[in-house]
């Protein structure tokens, strides 16, 4: 058994077919039956059931498929790691964030392009939920997120550089706004507003963050909306539809059109910010430097 026979048999057991799985290989039908024959006669297994239209794992095929992903991925991190060593820091930044977030990485992308132009970037936006899967499946090196971290793999597997917290403010319709003097809000006042939080049915800290805020002071929120993602609250806001608590430095990234922003005076809650990285896997060069200039 080797590397080839492995990539060969993940391609069909991706594929669920040897026809699609010779296509996407960019091989002939027939070698690629007779090397899977070939692999179960060397390990004397079955690997798929193929009684069905699709071929599909047998438990044993499962087993090997989970092991061999495993290795090809070492390999070919092996290889990146090896060619790093003499090619120095370039290639592509693969980065996640959240849309909160976004308007950390402009600023650093900039300087860092200055010290190494021959790096080029993908950036990917996404909740929690989706970046830390994207990060698995090694679509992207590194996160940019809000803390705590609510993906689905367990937390110890998570590397974690904490950035300085970000302070809330409160943020309201123009036309329900205080006299223009004003710049601050207490929670109290916050209160007497219909609320949009930020939530989905995976992420739902920064939502938690805020209720739980409003209930230390003694106050219930009369929460009108549970939304998605940032640019529906700001756009519902905007609209006259309620008020909302985001982090400060989310507003720096949305126009403040038919909107004020305020300071919450009597609340202490900040959110934490991070960079976000496997700790169990290869980490570019060009990735660490990009670490290093937090």
């Amino acid at each position: 058994m080797d590397i080839r026979q492995l990539r060969y048999f993940l391609a069909v057991a991706n594929e669920g077919q040897v026809t699609s799985a010779a296509r996407t290989l960019n091989m002939e039908q027939p070698p690629l039956s007779r090397q899977l024959k070939l692999l179960e006669q060397e390990l004397g297994v079955t690997l798929f059931d193929r009684s069905g239209k699709r071929l599909k794992l047998t438990p044993t095929g499962e087993l090997l498929r989970i092991r061999a992903a495993a290795l090809l991925q070492q390999f070919n991190e092996t290889i990146a790691e090896v060619k790093e060593q003499d090619e120095g820091v370039q290639g592509v930044l693969s980065i996640g964030a959240v849309v909160s977030c976004i308007s950390l990485l402009p600023q650093r992308i900039n300087s860092f392009r200055e010290q190494y132009p021959r790096v080029t970037y993908k950036v990917q936006e996404g909740d929690h939920f989706l970046l830390g899967e994207q990060l698995e499946q090694r679509m992207i090196e590194l996160i940019v997120t809000r803390l705590p971290f609510e993906a689905s793999s367990d937390s110890q597997r998570y590397a974690i550089l904490q950035l300085p917290s970000d302070p809330f403010v409160a943020i309201l319709p123009s036309q329900w706004s205080p006299p223009l003097s004003q710049q601050t809000l207490t929670m109290r006042e916050l209160a007497q507003y219909p609320f949009l939080t930020l939530k989905t049915d995976q992420t739902t800290g920064m939502h938690e963050q805020v209720v739980n805020e409003f209930r230390q002071n003694g106050l219930e929120p009369q929460i009108l909306c549970e939304c998605s993602s940032v640019a529906i609250t700001l756009a519902f806001v905007a609209a006259g539809i309620g008020a909302t608590i985001l982090p400060k430095s989310v507003m720096s990234s949305f126009p403040l059109t038919n909107m004020r922003m305020y300071d919450i005076t009597n609340a202490e809650f900040q959110s934490d910010v991070g960079i976000v990285w496997l700790q169990d896997r290869y980490l570019s060069k060009t990735a660490k430097r990009f670490i290093d200039t937090f």
